[in-house]
């Protein structure tokens, strides 16, 4: 599978099942949603014309919701407990950071307190621990101050009311 929208919507339409809506992020990186929106509209006209569909365009990269949330953080991190500072970005600069996912597997290495061999384990694990940190997302806590994902929310609330 290619990493394109249009390649993972062939990918998605070969899994066969009922699809109501999709739902597809894509970094903005650096250039305007509005670019990375027209591109999700235009893949999803061209490889599945009708579906009904949401943009998910975080303003620099999708870590940079996950990194608001202490406690998920130290959870996911295998350290519920840890006391050592984080250093956690404001919801209103998070997305100016220049590598949010980089950021992101620091600040897990260091809630975690591993060192030597669990530390590389744990960096291993980082796209099972990104998703973990997905599902522990309070979507009522401080991601709410970023504007990207109440654009996200409010497409979303919209596609689903549709229905």
């Amino acid at each position: 599978m290619g990493h394109s929208v249009s390649d993972k919507l062939r990918a998605a339409r070969e899994l066969g099942g009922p699809y109501d809506v999709a739902v597809v992020q894509r970094d903005a990186d650096n250039g305007p949603p509005e670019v990375r929106k027209a591109e999700i509209t235009e893949a999803v006209h061209t490889q599945w014309p009708g579906l009904a569909h949401v943009p998910v365009v975080p303003v620099r990269m999708l870590e940079a919701w996950l990194l608001l949330d202490e406690q998920a953080i130290r959870e996911v991190a295998g350290n519920p407990r840890g006391h050592v500072p984080l250093e956690l970005p404001k919801p209103t600069t998070v997305e100016r950071l220049a590598d949010p996912k980089q950021r992101l597997k620091e600040t897990l290495a260091k809630a975690s307190g591993c060192k030597g061999r669990r530390l590389t384990e744990l960096q291993q694990r980082f796209p099972r621990n990104r998703h973990r940190l997905l599902d522990l997302l309070d979507r009522d806590g401080p991601v709410g101050e970023i504007p990207s994902w109440r654009t996200f929310v409010s497409d979303l609330t919209v596609a689903l009311n549709a229905f």
